[in-house]
């Protein structure tokens, strides 16, 4: 019975911590086209900044190693078969479809969603947030809106980074490693990515982005006191915002070939 009663108040919780986020992220979510407004526009800029061109030489870097890692493991077995010439077509989507979004989204989650709930719960512990109730303004609109539209509008722009340099990389693994042709590299890829393959990985990086800025500011915001809590609530945000990440591609995933299936059948319908 103790047993039982231990994992159900871990249920319940869990549950109430669902709901609190639920609760914190409609509130967000309700002040994003009020916080449009010209007169906060600076904190938004000061935010763009941060999260997309200091994330650029990080993201970039990265998809260069990401194509080019997967055109290392892919390209023995497609040479041994004859087939190096199809390493455009497995590159570019590979990466435009999954490795990019996925593994720079993950990035990002550590990256610029460390950097919100540091900030965020450094302000909870030292009482800014409470200031900013007791003058009368909402820490919700002023804090947390201007990082939310940060990284659902640029994020999908880094993973465009991501996904260029990744291309990159497994070109020049794929041509001057192991001796694919540069023409028929080019051809396959050409012949093989369509333009709902460039847009695939950005739509699915937008919602990646918003559950980044969405997790990352409610640990900020529900940070414990002290710098122990500031540390396990940046953790806690990682993981939490890597396992929202991983699942959202899944369900995206499944969602977006669904919807390109019935696309491309109504289109043969239509001649």
């Amino acid at each position: 019975m103790a047993l039982l009663a231990r994992f159900g108040l871990l249920v319940l919780n869990a549950l109430d911590a669902f709901g609190d986020f639920v609760r914190f992220s409609g509130r967000a979510l309700a002040w994003v086209m009020p916080g449009l407004s010209r007169r906060r526009l600076q904190p938004m800029l000061d935010q763009f900044f941060d999260v997309g061109t200091r994330s650029v030489p990080v993201v970039m870097v990265t998809g260069l190693f990401v194509g080019g890692v997967l055109a290392v493991q892919a390209a023995d077995q497609f040479k041994a078969i004859g087939l190096i010439a199809q390493m455009g077509t497995i590159v570019n989507l590979s990466v435009l479809r999954e490795l990019g979004p996925v593994l720079a989204a993950v990035l990002l989650a550590g990256r610029v969603g460390g950097g919100l709930t540091a900030e965020l719960g450094t302000m909870r512990v030292t009482e800014q947030i409470d200031a900013l109730r007791a003058m009368g303004a909402d820490p919700i609109r002023v804090l947390v809106v201007p990082r939310f539209l940060a990284c659902v509008l640029l994020i999908p722009v880094l993973v465009f980074y991501a996904c260029f340099m990744g291309i990159l990389g497994g070109y020049v693994v794929s041509v001057y490693l192991f001796g694919a042709n540069s023409a028929e590299f080019w051809r396959n890829a050409a012949d093989s990515v369509m333009t709902y393959d460039i847009v695939y990985g950005p739509i699915k990086s937008v919602f990646f982005g918003a559950v980044i800025a969405l997790i990352c500011c409610y640990k900020g915001f529900r940070c414990e006191a002290g710098a122990a809590g500031v540390g396990r609530a940046c953790t806690e945000a990682f993981v939490a915002s890597c396992m929202a990440i991983l699942g959202l591609n899944l369900f995206l995933g499944m969602f977006l070939n669904t919807v390109i299936e019935m696309i491309w059948g109504l289109r043969v319908l239509l001649g």
